[in-house]
């Protein structure tokens, strides 16, 4: 999380040499940048809802995940090979992270040996319209690209 304040702390310095004002979180306001300084401006990005929200279900894997488990693809193994590219690490950090994001939750089942299936929360079930607006965007942009 922290790279990411980092990149967009950069992008935003950025902006302010290039453009010398900033959209504001708050719609329609126009804000001089050079009014902030580099701390008031990592502090207006982490109180940005994008910001937020991309922290919670950005990245390359988190949507792919949550899509797979949604559709019953539930297990550690089941996940790996229906995800081909996705290393071991990656899937394990990446299922840690949206269980503490709530965004699913782990059931531990005792068995030999042990299984553990995952499935979407309830907070993880509020990610679906905007997944699904994105699916929208990005079948929209196929077409265009065709």
């Amino acid at each position: 999380m922290h790279n990411i304040i980092c990149k967009n702390v950069l992008i935003v310095l950025l902006l302010k040499v290039v453009t010398k004002t900033f959209l504001s979180v708050k719609k329609e306001t126009n804000v001089n940048l050079l009014n902030f300084s580099k701390e008031e401006i990592a502090q207006k990005i982490e109180n940005c809802p994008i910001n937020y929200t991309m922290n919670k279900i950005g990245g390359k894997w988190k949507p792919i995940i949550l899509h797979r488990i949604r559709i019953g693809i539930n297990r550690f193994g089941a996940l790996q090979r229906a995800i081909p590219f996705i290393s071991k690490q990656m899937l394990t950090a990446q299922l840690r992270e949206l269980e503490a994001d709530n965004l699913i939750e782990r059931k531990i089942f005792a068995e030999v040996p042990p299984r553990v299936e995952y499935s979407i929360s309830t907070n993880g079930e509020s990610v679906f319209p905007l997944l699904e607006a994105i699916e929208q965007w990005g079948s929209n942009q196929q077409k265009l690209d065709i």
